[in-house]
């Protein structure tokens, strides 16, 4: 609604800056929002019109007033120094935008931006020798988030996953396990595969250790015929794998199995899911054709020592190497021909890699090269690049075994929110308190990845996360929760209202929270970015909790006043449902 009448005002006063400049051609008018509502609800600045019109903004602000008079858009027009502001009337739009915010319901602040397109978005991407961590975990809540952005513009989307499971790292949970592993499963030991395959990489590492260790204080043990180098072993072992190497394969078939099935169980809990899966078993295959057309296209070039390379000289960068001289592939390869396959597979509009900041300069090259060899869809590659998710203490090394596991700190968090259920006497009101912890706890989690821009690095404190007050995923849905509170309690009739009862602030201020929420999503979608979504929430939520405090709802002065407050509240839980929606947090009728 207010959207509507800000392009209406744009272009009305646009056409009055032409006519009182004399020309046609005018910079287009800026939009902005003035710094307190007093001040009015849509601000034009004037300084682009200055030199033109030979006089001051504040000047030409005032010239335009008495020039329209009043013979202009729906609104009241308010002269703030270089601003031509307009004060417009929110209470009495509000019925309108009832209308609006209640026949959409689940769809409102969806577009139909992006019909027809395809979206396809890769994202988690883990390897298949250990679980899941904190970071895997930003990686999946950014990733769903994006995608559901995406799709709320109208894109068709699909989200896909690679899975990594070839590699010496692989190999390495391998060797320990064929080493020190005595034959046990993870039936016999009761553990989650991925757990337990984790543990394995762990036990690969303290080898390394000790054989180093060794080395240090005996030189000279090197030259037993019992020394064993654990590296050049896992080289060893993946140099059988690729030769095809009977036991080898049966093992890692089975250790894949494993993590495979432990990572899918996690999915699960944390409500992740994708629409196609490629392993890198299978895709490492896919590029080297590609680099050798490359090749003779003149396109890459074959190095003295045999390998390929490309010139990235024009994007100010160096040589890269895309085939070794013993023709074998590099993960660069890989990706060429993996993103070649997609393409095939279901030609996209846009592909956007969920990677971290870390893998930028792969991403510039990958989609440099895939341009060389003549895609044209290599524009629309994107790589969302999202920064390091540290601990209070520092970083996390999954060598060491010191990252923060994805399914503890979920059973953490639920075991936390259920204590807070407890501890507030909620537990009778709470249908399925575990349920509802497990819910709580994902909201938390979500909510706290992906408040932060993605480009930032952040650190994740659990215990903050799940706290009922502040900025977190717990407050919101506490939030939601009041909110159908007031709904369940309410007997009276729905529908329209008298708008002009809706006069204070706080009345007003969400008002325009709610009307701006389809601009809110939209450029949430454009920027990729699900922290512009949680700013918002956190903002209606904090507005709403004044007002709740200060006011009276269901007891009212009058029931034409508690009609319009009733009303008000339930277009803020249709924006609520539909903004938890879009960045992962579950709305709980009851908390």
């Amino acid at each position: 609604m207010l959207s509507r009448l800000k392009n209406e005002w744009k272009t009305f006063l646009e056409n009055e800056l032409k006519a009182y400049l004399g020309t046609d051609e005018i910079t287009p008018l800026s939009v902005g929002v003035p710094p307190k509502s007093d001040m009015g609800d849509i601000a034009f600045p004037m300084f682009p019109y200055a030199k033109a019109a030979r006089k001051g903004p504040q000047q030409i602000a005032q010239d335009l007033k008495d020039r329209i008079g009043e013979n202009h858009p729906e609104g009241t027009i308010l002269i703030a120094g270089p601003y031509f502001n307009v004060s417009l009337d929110i209470s009495a739009l509000s019925p309108a935008i009832y209308r609006e915010v209640v026949n959409k319901g689940e769809s409102y602040g969806r577009s139909q931006k992006k019909k027809g397109t395809k979206a396809m978005v890769e994202f988690s991407c883990p390897n298949t020798n250990k679980p899941l961590h904190l970071g895997h975990m930003r990686n999946d809540s950014l990733g769903e988030a994006v995608s559901a952005l995406q799709k709320s513009q109208g894109a068709e989307v699909m989200k896909v996953n690679l899975i990594n499971n070839r590699g010496v790292h692989i190999c390495k949970s391998m060797l320990a396990y064929k080493l020190f592993g005595n034959g046990e499963t993870p039936q016999s030991t009761g553990e989650k595969g991925d757990h337990f395959v984790g543990r394995y990489y762990v036990r690969f590492a303290q080898w390394e250790k000790e054989a180093e260790k060794m080395k240090e204080e005996n030189p000279s043990c090197v030259l037993s015929p019992d020394w064993v180098d654990p590296d050049q072993e896992a080289q060893k072992m993946l140099r059988a794998w690729e030769d095809g190497d009977q036991e080898v394969r049966a093992l890692w078939e089975k250790m894949n199995g494993w993590t495979i099935s432990g990572l899918e169980e996690s999915y699960r809990n944390m409500g992740i899911s994708f629409d196609k899966f490629y392993y890198e078993s299978e895709t490492y295959k896919f590029g080297k054709e590609e680099i050798l057309k490359g090749v003779e296209k003149g396109i890459f070039q074959k190095e003295e020592d045999g390998s390929v390379q490309v010139d990235l000289s024009p994007i100010g960068l160096d040589k890269k190497v895309l085939l070794r001289k013993d023709g074998t592939s590099l993960y660069m390869t890989q990706d060429i021909g993996t993103a070649i396959r997609r393409h095939e597979d279901w030609p996209f509009d846009s592909l956007t890699y969920v990677v971290a900041s870390e893998q930028k300069y792969h991403f510039t090259v990958l989609f440099y090269c895939l341009g060389l060899l003549g895609y044209e869809w290599a524009k629309e590659l994107h790589h969302l690049s999202y920064g390091m998710v540290n601990l209070p203490e520092g970083k996390m090394k999954s060598r060491e075994g010191t990252v923060v596991d994805a399914d503890d700190l979920l059973s953490e968090l639920t075991t936390l929110a259920k204590e807070e259920i407890i501890a507030k006497g909620r537990e009778g009101e709470v249908e399925d308190v575990e349920e509802t912890g497990r819910k709580i706890a994902l909201g938390a989690l979500n909510y706290y990845l992906l408040q932060v821009s993605p480009t930032k690095d952040m650190v994740f404190n659990p215990k903050e996360s799940i706290s009922f007050n502040g900025n977190t995923g717990p407050y919101l849905q506490y939030t939601g929760a009041r909110i159908s509170s007031i709904l369940r309690k309410y007997e009276g009739e729905e529908g329209d209202f008298d708008g002009s009862l809706l006069s204070l602030d706080d009345e007003k201020a969400l008002l325009k929270l709610i009307d701006s929420f389809p601009e809110i999503v939209e450029k949430a979608a454009d920027g990729f970015d699900p922290s512009v979504i949680a700013g918002f929430l956190y903002d209606a939520a904090k507005t709403f909790s004044h007002y709740y405090h200060d006011n009276r709802i269901l007891n009212a002065e009058s029931p034409e006043l508690v009609k319009a407050r009733v009303m008000l509240v339930k277009m803020l839980s249709v924006v609520m449902r539909n903004g938890f929606a879009l960045i992962g947090v579950p709305f709980l009728e009851v908390m």
